[in-house]
């Protein structure tokens, strides 16, 4: 097994492909594991072998370095020289900033399980009372039939669409597992998922459900 040497000067931090990785399965495995525990700090942390240890789950040196470099090379971690720290506002005033860059159009929202919406931005009210709906019934949906979708036909996204003739999306549903917890972000256009505005809704939903659940 190849040795690597850890990088001790600096904090580990999700990137947004390590953030949807990590959110967009119910599902558990050694990757997806050690990114979410990333998001159970309020403030990024710095790099050492007890914390990738804790981190993956993982006790033995080399198995857990090696699954660290795995995920790096995966690009789905990233190291900074600054700690970064989760927004403290309340999420009737954060949640509508980040939502809102999450789409090429702005029409965008993030909806519980029981299919009302948390917040909403570009949305007319009554529009999103019915999408935040629609979208509990195809996440339900989704989770039914996810075994023929994912085994019979090697579709492993939960993600759903109405898309126009061209085949092009018009309005998409992405579900996103925290913990205990799903959401379903609705949106309008093409995503915008690789902005650090997403990987902050993670982890602002991490430290109010993830977190909780564990304490």
């Amino acid at each position: 097994m190849e040795k690597f040497e850890l990088a001790e000067n600096l904090f580990v931090h999700p990137t947004p492909g390590g953030a949807f990785h990590a959110i967009s399965s119910i599902d558990e495995d050694p990757a997806r594991r050690f990114v979410r525990a990333l998001f159970q700090n309020d403030t990024t942390p710095r790099l050492s072998l007890r914390g990738v240890q804790n981190w993956s789950g993982l006790e033995d040196r080399d198995k857990a370095v090696n699954l660290l470099h795995h995920i790096q090379q995966l690009t789905w971690v990233q190291g900074v020289e600054r700690p970064l720290r989760c927004p403290k506002l309340p999420l009737e005033e954060l949640l509508p900033r980040l939502l809102a860059k999450l789409t090429d159009g702005g029409k965008v929202l993030l909806a519980e399980s029981q299919g009302f919406y948390l917040a909403a931005n570009g949305f007319p009210h009554e529009v999103a009372e019915e999408l935040s709906a629609l979208s509990a019934e195809l996440a339900n949906l989704n989770e039914r039939r996810s075994g023929l979708l994912a085994n019979n036909l090697g579709l492993s996204s939960a993600a759903w669409a109405l898309s126009d003739a061209g085949g092009c999306s018009k309005i998409g549903f992405w579900p996103l597992y925290i913990a205990k917890q799903r959401f379903v972000l609705v949106l309008s256009g093409l995503p915008r998922f690789n902005r650090p505005e997403f990987v902050e809704l993670i982890w602002t939903l991490s430290m109010r459900y993830a977190v909780s659940t564990l304490n």
